[in-house]
């Protein structure tokens, strides 16, 4: 009868030698876990032991299933491969020593018998086999194919962490095989073919002899083992730690809406100096990283050329947390200014990391402490400063903020007086900028065309603060939210809609914060495709044309929108043509997180926006790019010219396409209600 016999061919003091060994690498493994779970407590504190249910099962989808990882194809099957290798040889192991040790020893019963053995047998030398050809391909892409994203890191010796993993796990892949099949070889069991590969190998060996094969078999059972208990000791000292420490980040991964930014730990020192400034969560996302450098390679500040790297900048951090004591300053001397100041807030980093790594929270909070001293572009610091003057980015007063409805007839109600269903927050740039004049009055003309009840603020509406708090300038985004929920406290209405994404991130996530609860948050895309559904918005003509569409990050990637302005330029009969980059992989156009306001600096190659309109432009039949997002219009047409796109390549905002098709109904406009 099959059956599982743990030490065949080994002597008793082998045996009892290789508890001894266990003990020696579990108790080395155990401090090295302890220690680090040391540094990790000395960050500051953050509640993440909410919602047990949902973190259990992010773990089981993206540890376990390795959701995340299978989006980038080859890498994603290698991944698996090797995790679930490991993770079924593990598994059997565990069994194998429980079969061994607890019940044959205390009970004289094992379970490993008879068919249950033979089915042990075939599922390991399976999962053995995905192990290796995982760990082959491994090795293949990092060192023959070479991609970008796993070259030019910060400090040689990755370059020996990385090979130490391969190297060990390939080494316990193939002793094991040769283990099992020197057993076969010897005994020539009749389940051998129910473990195909050892009995390749026992085939192999059956010439050299019995008594050859049982000493190779000896010696060889003796480096396996040696090699697995070493690497099971460096666990925690090794790249192999993000075994573990990925799955634990995972689990206490935020829960909060993409679009709400935690606050600073402290008020009155708001900010990150040192690496104790940030919390243990943040601690634990530095030793998270498996440096894959995903999150590099959608980053659009690195591909501009730019001297950010979100990957490099999570190694640096792990780096300096462990070696603090070099004379070296976290700020200056380990990230630079530069390097945080080149961030777009597009989540890209976060949305893709693996082990959801927040890469952009510890830029934010680093930010934060260079605000503080001081170390701001100028024309960011001049932007800030008429932020805080004149509640907008241009240094304009508010008197002149509602100076296009000078045009409109009839007027605009007020919603400091007025009760209305729908407050439009119309936002800096369609109030101010020049290129965005006609589009504000166009989606004025729309809703009084559709008998929308709405209204708006005036010279009442201020910023809403969204990039002022992803430039780092905590006090400055309080004082403009304070005002604004003062004077919506002081206005009836239902429903904010505004056409910035921006603002409509930090109205819906951010503000409720601070008091707002009591009403819903549109984007103008969302508020056109729920009139257009219900007969509300009426279409004239079919436009008929070929298209492509821009996500703008904070509707797509931080609010989870992709929909609804597609369904718009549907119902107008556009036909949509993607970008190669769509919907939750949409590249940036490079205003975010207060670039805009921002020079760029001498070594950018290509601006975001540059880059994009070049992707949009390439796309067969089509010459015009959509937007829903006032500071993309603005981006975008200044990169067709600079791109030498003029006349191939036109920009338009949603609301241009819906004047188009509704242009019947915009001759005489619906009082309102």
């Amino acid at each position: 009868m099959p059956i599982r016999e743990t030490f065949w061919n080994i002597p008793h003091w082998a045996e009892i030698a290789q508890y001894l060994l266990g003990l020696l690498a579990i108790l080395i493994f155990s401090y090295g876990v302890i220690r680090r779970v040391r540094r990790w407590l000395k960050g500051q504190p953050e509640r993440r032991i909410d919602h047990i249910r949902s973190r259990l099962w992010s773990v089981v989808v993206q540890a376990v299933g390795q959701a995340r990882t299978l989006h980038d194809i080859y890498p994603g099957i290698m991944h698996l491969t090797i995790f679930w290798g490991m993770i079924a040889l593990f598994i059997g192991t565990i069994l194998a020593t429980v079969d061994w040790d607890v019940t044959h020893l205390f009970f004289n019963v094992q379970f490993l018998t008879s068919w249950v053995y033979v089915l042990y047998e075939l599922i390991l030398d399976i999962f053995g086999v995905f192990l290796l050809i995982g760990l082959g391909m491994a090795i293949y892409r990092r060192y023959i194919v070479r991609p970008d994203r796993l070259a030019n890191m910060p400090g040689n010796g990755f370059i020996w962490d990385d090979a130490y993993v391969l190297i060990m796990l390939v080494l316990i892949g193939i002793t094991g095989y040769l283990v099992e099949g020197l057993r076969i070889a010897v005994a020539q069991p009749d389940w051998a073919p129910w473990s195909p590969v050892g009995n390749a190998i026992g085939n192999a060996f059956i010439a050299f002899g019995d008594p050859s094969n049982r000493f190779l078999h000896y010696a060889l059972w003796i480096i396996h083992i040696l090699i697995a208990f070493v690497a099971l000791a460096s666990i925690p000292y090794t790249k192999f730690w993000h075994l573990i420490a990925g799955p634990v980040n995972i689990f206490f991964r935020s829960l909060e809406p993409a679009g709400r930014m935690s606050a600073p730990v402290s008020e009155d020192e708001p900010g990150v100096k040192e690496w104790r400034d940030f919390t243990w969560k943040q601690l634990l996302d530095f030793e998270s990283c498996t440096r894959c450098g995903r999150c590099q390679d959608v980053c659009p500040a690195h591909a501009s050329g730019f001297s950010l790297s979100p990957r490099d900048i999570m190694i640096k951090l792990d780096t300096y947390m462990w070696q603090p004591a070099n004379g070296h300053n976290m700020l200056g001397d380990v990230i630079s200014a530069d390097e945080l100041w080149a961030c777009t807030s597009c989540l890209a980093c976060l949305n893709i990391c693996p082990v959801f790594n927040d890469q952009f929270s510890a830029i934010i909070d680093m930010r934060r402490y260079l605000v503080l001293e001081g170390d701001v572009d100028p024309q960011l610091q001049d932007a800030l400063a008429n932020l805080g003057r004149y509640g907008n980015s241009f240094g304009k007063s508010d008197r002149m903020r509602a100076k296009w409805t000078k045009s409109i007839q009839p007027k605009i109600k007020d919603v400091r007086r007025d009760e209305v269903e729908y407050l439009w927050f119309v936002g800096d740039y369609a109030s101010y900028h020049a290129s965005m004049t006609d589009k504000t009055l166009m989606m004025a003309k729309v809703f009084q065309s559709a008998g929308l009840d709405f209204g708006i603020l005036y010279d009442g509406e201020r910023n809403s603060g969204n990039d002022v708090r992803r430039v780092g300038e905590e006090g400055l985004f309080d004082m403009l939210a304070e005002k604004n929920l003062v004077t919506f406290s002081k206005s009836t209405f239902k429903t904010i809609v505004t056409s910035d994404p921006h603002s409509f991130n930090t109205l819906k996530n951010e503000y409720s914060e601070n008091g707002n609860d009591h009403y819903s948050v549109l984007h103008y895309s969302q508020l056109l495709d729920q009139m257009i559904t219900s007969g509300q918005l009426k279409v004239s003509r079919k436009l008929g044309y070929k298209v492509t569409y821009h996500d703008p990050c904070y509707l797509g990637r931080y609010n989870g929108e992709y929909d609804a302005p597609r369904r718009v330029m549907s119902a107008l009969g556009c036909e949509l043509v993607e970008m190669p980059r769509n919907k939750e992989n949409t590249f940036c156009c490079g205003a975010g997180g207060g670039r805009i306001w921002m020079e760029d600096p001498p070594e950018v190659t290509e601006r975001p926006a540059e880059n994009r309109v070049k992707e949009a432009a390439s796309l067969p039949g089509v010459s015009t790019l959509v937007v829903a997002c006032p500071k993309d219009l603005v981006m975008f047409q200044d990169a067709v010219k600079t791109a030498d796109l003029e006349g191939k390549l036109f920009v338009k905002d949603l609301i241009d396409l819906i004047g188009e098709a509704t242009e019947m109904n915009l001759a005489e406009p619906k009082e309102q209600n």
